[in-house]
């Protein structure tokens, strides 16, 4: 993430960079500058996620009650000194980064491989060192946020760039995040959140000044130098031998410093010796090998630019920059308009070490347009930004922007606005968006799908509006099993349904629903291309409603027909009057429990009861409660424990102290099982699979039903796996309590009788092994997944419902987009 070897070098050559500063300081110097002003830090999200998950327990599908706690203190603590903070997640991923993307997700799968492995071999979590974060945690952090009254953006580009936007735009007193490209934006102020002390608000600023003083490089200079390195945007590799010749020509090679420390100083003295007496000269392509990567490089360099500012590196004697696919960057005509970033001073001198801008000054417009969107598709930042953006919707712009000179220095930049065309602002958009937008044809509705987008309302339904296409990481799935299938293709027909709602409500009925670009990871994709996978049509009672209808609708009946849909879209119509008389949250958890027991047919009975008893239990744990659940302890060690707090009790009999100890042992994971771990996984996708038919259905339920802390704890669930495959009743899986006896016989009908509407009958681990044994394998020796998922009507048939869109067979490839 951010610049290649950045961090690293920074860390062990230039410490001077580091300040300690406390945050609550800040804030009242802050206030005591900025009258009426509340002091806001921004915060990069998706950066945060493994600072936020404390809980101990991470493999067994999330410890969601002990992080919903987690996340209420970090709030509470910068509340209680009057800090405000503003959430910002990543919305999309942006073309010109998804190789990178791709790259990541490829090394996860190898580090899932080892996690897996460890499992086997070891029956037990492995060490934070192979930590990795339970899936849908960015997904739920969203809302629990939100749960926390706290605002939160859902960015239409990458996170970063919005982050380091707004902060400057709004004198914000700074970033809190993990990514040296804050080191790279001109900005307000970057902390580190890998150093923060929740405690004493204590930690890190990374000063960008004291490093352009390191490297005797101006702030100007920082984008040049992160494209010449590598970044989310140029491959590493692409100057690898124009970073040798830089090192190899300085002379100033250090032997304190590694090889990545040479090459920063290196490459830092060759912009500022070599490359700057030629600036506003010669263009860059004459000053680098940038060859048929000409037009990338001016990307990347063009992405650090915000709104209002410049480069002195674009400056040109000639026309003819071109920036490749649209790379779209504000930039001010006045110097004098630009807002200034705060600068760090010497903390020797004032204690309070980063300044904040000025909040009443006029920020200049944000940028507005994604990179990799159609010409003319606007786009926007955070709608509470209040600010007027310029939109390029320039009809003749086709992958190329035009040219305007700045008077004042006779320079050259690149404009990415139609200078005759009225900035306004993109929440509202006329007619025009049916030109600018081709997966929908109204306006209106991809208005309300953006608004929910931004303010993170929705999950994925504006992405499959905008572009037509959606990504989903890692999951913790065993590519060796021969069973469970990956949750892509679990939950496939799900969403090709919900394409089918979102995408065929078009006014022009006589051409085909197109089809989605999935980026999903599973065992076996090498994620070369996206696989495109077409809608699948639905049954709805009364026929299929609009999208005005189940989204902006207030007429009577509205919530049952947004209802009929919601169920539509997982196929269980017919079980609407079972649903609906079980409690909140209890009837989502049976929704997805029907449609995952219908769906795969390795699932058995015993499945079924850890999945109930779970549910039921958690309704009366406490967030400690859950906390003192045990995992991967010796019995011997627990069992000393246990015997100290009897005796500490005082006056317990030995049979009394016996059942306690009992007890006590129960609330421990004898040890750690692959497919619980899968099952787990695989539960917490299909929640956030509710979510995105919620989202898409005009939510007829609560978004809190579908929150895992309500419904799924990973090391409880763990628990009851292990107690059901050694076969105890279901009395001590629900803790000899009578009402939870009532409820978990109650839910289990209801499931068994809606799958045995599809002809699945759920039953007993033993019954299956007897009839099933090996009757499951994955063609093509694990290289990838045959099908959508396995079914039940057959041996070596592919699984139900499979629609449009998959692969059946290894000589009969997906569509490939």
């Amino acid at each position: 993430m951010g610049v290649r070897g950045l961090q690293g070098f920074v860390g062990s050559s230039c410490p001077h960079v580091y300040t300690v500063v406390n945050l609550r300081a800040l804030a009242e110097h802050h206030r005591s500058r900025h009258l009426g002003h509340t002091p806001t830090i921004v915060v990069d999200a998706m950066c945060c996620l493994r600072y936020w998950y404390t809980p101990e327990s991470w493999i067994c599908g999330g410890q969601w009650r002990e992080y919903f706690s987690a996340l209420r203190d970090f709030v509470r603590a910068f509340a209680a000194v009057g800090i405000k903070l503003i959430f910002f997640f990543d919305g999309m991923v942006e073309q010109g980064k998804r190789d990178e993307w791709v790259r990541r997700r490829l090394k996860n799968n190898k580090e899932i491989s080892r996690v897996f492995r460890y499992i086997k071999s070891h029956k037990e979590q492995p060490g934070r060192n192979m930590f990795f974060i339970p899936s849908g945690l960015a997904i739920f952090t969203r809302f629990a946020l939100k749960a926390l009254g706290q605002e939160t953006v859902c960015s239409l580009q990458e996170a970063d760039y919005e982050v380091a936007s707004y902060g400057l735009q709004h004198g914000c007193l700074g970033i809190l995040g993990e990514d040296t490209d804050y080191l790279i934006y001109d900005t307000c102020p970057y902390f580190s959140i890998s150093e923060l002390c929740l405690e004493s608000l204590e930690t890190v600023m990374l000063c960008r000044e004291r490093l352009c003083e390191s490297l005797g490089l101006s702030l100007a200079d920082l984008p040049l130098l992160a494209c010449l390195l590598g970044n989310d945007i140029i491959p590493e590799g692409m100057f690898e031998s124009f970073r040798y010749r830089c090192l190899s020509s300085y002379t100033s090679v250090r032997e304190n410093f590694d090889k990545k420390g040479n090459v920063i100083l290196a490459v830092s003295y060759h912009i500022s010796k070599v490359l700057r007496l030629h600036r506003g000269e010669k263009k860059l392509e004459e000053l680098l090998p940038l060859g048929p990567h000409r037009a990338l490089f001016y990307r990347g360099m063009a992405s650090y630019l915000l709104p209002g500012q410049k480069s002195p590196w674009f400056f040109q004697k000639s026309k003819g920059i071109i920036i490749s696919d649209k790379q779209v960057t504000s930039v001010s005509s006045d110097p004098e308009s630009k807002p200034q970033a705060p600068m760090c001073t010497d903390p020797e001198s004032k204690p309070e070490v980063p300044m904040c801008a000025d909040p009443e000054s006029e920020p200049a417009a944000p940028i507005s347009v994604d990179p990799e969107s159609e010409p003319g598709m606007p786009m926007s930042t955070d709608p509470e930004l209040k600010q007027e953006v310029p939109i390029c919707t320039h009809p003749e712009i086709e992958r190329k922007l035009p040219i305007a000179t700045d008077p004042e220095f006779n320079l050259e930049v690149p404009m990415w606005s139609n200078p005759e065309m009225k900035q306004e602002d993109p929440m509202n958009m006329g007619p025009e968006m049916k030109q600018q937008v081709t997966m929908v044809s109204d306006p209106e509705i991809l208005k309300v799908a953006r608004t929910r987008h931004v303010q993170a309302e929705s999950y994925l339904v504006y992405n499959i509006l905008s572009s037509g296409e959606i990504e989903c990481s890692n999951t913790l799935e065993d590519e060796l099993d021969q069973a469970l299938p990956s949750q892509a293709f679990t939950y496939r027909p799900v969403r090709q349904r919900v394409y089918s709602l979102l995408l065929g409500d078009r006014a022009d009925d006589a051409s085909p629903c197109p089809g989605v670009k999935e980026w999903f990871v599973y065992p076996g994709n090498p994620l070369r291309h996206p696989d495109l996978v077409r809608p699948l049509q639905m049954t709805v009672p009364g026929g299929t409603p609009s999208l005005k209808v189940l989204w902006l609708s207030q007429e009577p009946g509205v919530e049952a027909r947004r209802l009929d849909t919601l169920l539509a879209c997982f196929n269980l119509s017919s079980s609407r009057e079972e649903l609906q008389a079980v409690e909140s949250p209890l009837r989502a958890l049976c929704c997805l429990l029907i449609y995952l027991f219908v769906q795969v047919d390795t699932l058995c009975l015993e499945d079924l009861h850890a999945f109930l008893a779970q549910a039921l239990c958690l309704q009366g744990r406490s967030t400690v409660q859950l906390v003192n659940l045990q995992t991967e302890m010796h019995v011997e060690t627990r069992v000393e424990q246990l015997e100290t707090s009897i005796r500490e009790a005082g006056g317990v009999d030995p049979l009394q102290a016996a059942v306690l100890c009992h007890l006590g042992l129960e609330s421990q994971l004898e040890y750690i099982d692959s497919r619980a771990v899968q099952l787990g996984s695989l539960f917490v996708r299909g929640l956030t699979t509710l979510v995105l038919v919620n989202s898409a259905c005009g939510s007829p339920w609560k978004m809190s039903d579908f929150m895992p802390w309500n419904v799924f704890d990973g090391k409880l669930f763990h628990q009851k796996y292990l107690q059901s495959e050694k076969g105890c009743s279901v009395e001590v899986l629900v803790e000899q309590n009578r009402s939870r006896l009532t409820k978990f016989h109650n839910l289990k009908a209801i499931v068994c009788k809606a799958c045995m509407k599809e002809n699945r009958r759920i039953v007993g681990r033993a019954h299956w092994d007897s009839h099933y044994t090996g009757r499951w394998g994955r063609q093509g020796s694990g290289s990838h997944r045959t099908g959508s998922g396995y079914s039940r009507s057959g041996q070596g048939q592919l699984w139900r419902d499979q629609g449009p869109g998959s692969r059946q067979h290894e000589h009969d490839p997906w569509r490939r987009y």
